[in-house]
């Protein structure tokens, strides 16, 4: 399951959530004024403003090229829209105190533009997930690919309507793609654009080769030893999600501002292994979340067999019976409300969810050691902070 993390509320402090896990250890926040930290807010609306306004007007004009195409096209911007429209923007905030923290100024358009890249690329990565698990809901709404089945068998029209939404979802994705690598070539200074560039093409083929890791470890998962198991788990969420949801987009950021290899190599220090405890927090959600909160069914990554980190190790500490057991209900589309609780139980009673918690919690204190030797401007530093707080203590 792709998601977005939630942000901090007002004062910094992320909501908690009943999963289970455990108290989050941070280093202390660095000592800002007040007027400081009203600052810091007022800069990051600013350019969350910017980036909305931004969306919308490049949509509108999108909206205005495939209306004169045929209005028949207009249904593909619409449904990408209910994608842009939502969402935190944290992989679009990363990049811009990645362009901050490495002396970018606030008044440039360069991040905006990149971070509205970012967002397409994330809509792409979403509509496409969406079709692989085959999930009929993303934050509470129909997934695209429902959104066009439902308007083909609402409209009476000829053949399948399954087929005809997955098949106009795909191209809605592509279409995301196509616009998320215009705008990124237009972010591109001549001289910083070139080690930009070379993060966000090793960024896109990182995500579609972890995609297919992850779909592949659905076939072939069962056939693997606990030990193995685990270690193509975290493979596969370094590279479909932690990689692209934190470490690429902070690089990007720097590398559009001029950051140096030893920023970059910094950078990376720290939001890899935040990546990483954002991922095992999804996992997380993907099971035991509150379908009210996280617009996803309940156990919803049970039904779509996915071989997470924590299936691995609910498999490795299990008994020859409950491997079995988890083995045959994995990746059944008909999982009733009980047969999910009893998957739930048998993760829990394996030590497994604990055993993921500790993890989260070993990353996460990773990714803030290196935040504390970033060396980055206060300012920068805090909002870094508040961000990777949001990541991993989500609820959605």
């Amino acid at each position: 399951m792709l998601s977005a993390p939630a942000t901090p509320n007002e004062g910094g402090a992320a909501s908690s959530s009943d999963t289970g896990r455990g108290t989050l250890a941070t280093a202390p926040v660095p000592s800002l004024t007040a007027s400081s930290r009203s600052a810091l807010g007022a800069e990051q609306d600013a350019f969350r403003s910017s980036l909305t306004r931004t969306i919308d007007e490049f949509l509108a004009e999108q909206r205005a090229v495939l209306t004169e195409i045929s209005p028949e096209c207009v249904p593909l911007i619409s449904s990408i829209a209910t994608l842009t429209g939502g969402g935190k923007r944290m992989r679009a905030l990363l990049c811009y105190w990645g362009w901050r923290a490495a002396g970018g100024s606030a008044d440039d358009a360069a991040p905006v533009t990149a971070g509205t890249a970012l967002e397409f690329f994330q809509a792409a990565a979403l509509i496409h997930d969406d079709i692989i698990d085959r999930s009929d809901t993303r934050r509470g709404r129909p997934s695209v690919h429902r959104q066009f089945s439902t308007r083909h068998a609402d409209a009476g029209w000829h053949l399948d309507p399954e087929r005809f939404g997955v098949s106009a979802a795909i191209l809605a994705g592509d279409l995301c793609l196509a616009f998320s690598e215009e705008l990124f070539t237009a972010s591109c200074s001549q001289d910083a654009g070139r080690s930009a560039r070379t993060i966000f093409n090793r960024m896109r083929t990182e995500v579609m080769a972890g995609q297919y890791l992850d779909l592949l470890e659905e076939a072939v998962g069962p056939d693997q030893t606990p030990e193995v198991a685990e270690e193509r788990a975290l493979n596969i969420l370094r590279f479909k999600s932690a990689k692209y949801s934190m470490e690429r987009p902070l690089m990007l950021g720097g590398a559009l501002a001029g950051a140096d290899e030893s920023l970059l190599s910094a950078y990376s220090a720290f939001a890899l292994p935040l990546g990483e405890a954002f991922q095992l927090r999804d996992d997380v959600l993907g099971v035991f979340g509150d379908p009210e909160v996280t617009g996803k069914p309940a156990g919803d990554d049970l039904r779509e067999g996915k071989r997470t980190f924590l299936i691995a190790r609910a498999l490795a500490s299990g008994s020859q019976d409950e491997r079995a057991r988890i083995n045959g209900m994995l990746g059944d589309t008909a999982l009733d409300a009980g047969a999910i609780r009893e998957l739930r139980g048998l993760i829990v009673a394996s030590g497994a969810l604990a055993d993921t918690e500790r993890l989260i919690e070993e990353k996460s204190a990773e990714a803030f050691a290196a935040l504390d030797v970033l060396g980055t401007d206060p300012v920068s530093t805090q909002a870094l902070r508040l961000l990777a707080e949001a990541a991993v203590t989500r609820t959605a």
